[in-house]
C-alpha cells in the first residue's frame, strides 16, 4: 500500500534559531507584535509499506538516519494511506 509519513523537524528549546531570531525581527520592522518565531522543516515522504506502522517505523528510520540531528533537533511523524 501506498502511505504519505509527514515528518516534521524542529529545534529543541535552547539551541540556536537564527533564521526565526531574523524572521521575528523583520516581522516587528513590519510592524507586527510577535514574541518570537519558531522555525522548522516539513517532510512529506510517499512510500510503499504494508501497513501504516511499518510505514511509521520507516520514517522513524529516514528521521534517525539523515532528517533530524537527535543532538539539536525534535520530530515528530504521522503517516496517512494515499489512495
Amino acid at each position: 500500500m501506498k502511505y504519505a509519513a509527514k515528518i516534521e523537524v524542529s529545534l529543541k528549546p535552547g539551541h540556536s534559531n537564527p533564521e526565526g531570531e531574523t524572521t521575528a525581527r523583520l516581522l516587528m520592522e513590519l510592524g507586527y507584535n510577535v514574541q518570537t518565531v519558531d522555525v522548522s522543516k516539513v517532510y512529506t515522504v510517499h512510500l510503499d509499506a504494508a501497513s501504516p506502522s511499518e510505514a511509521k517505523t520507516k520514517a522513524e528510520e529516514m528521521s534517525k538516519r539523515l532528517l533530524a540531528n537527535p543532538t539539536k533537533d525534535n520530530y515528530t511523524i504521522s503517516v496517512v494511506e494515499e489512495k
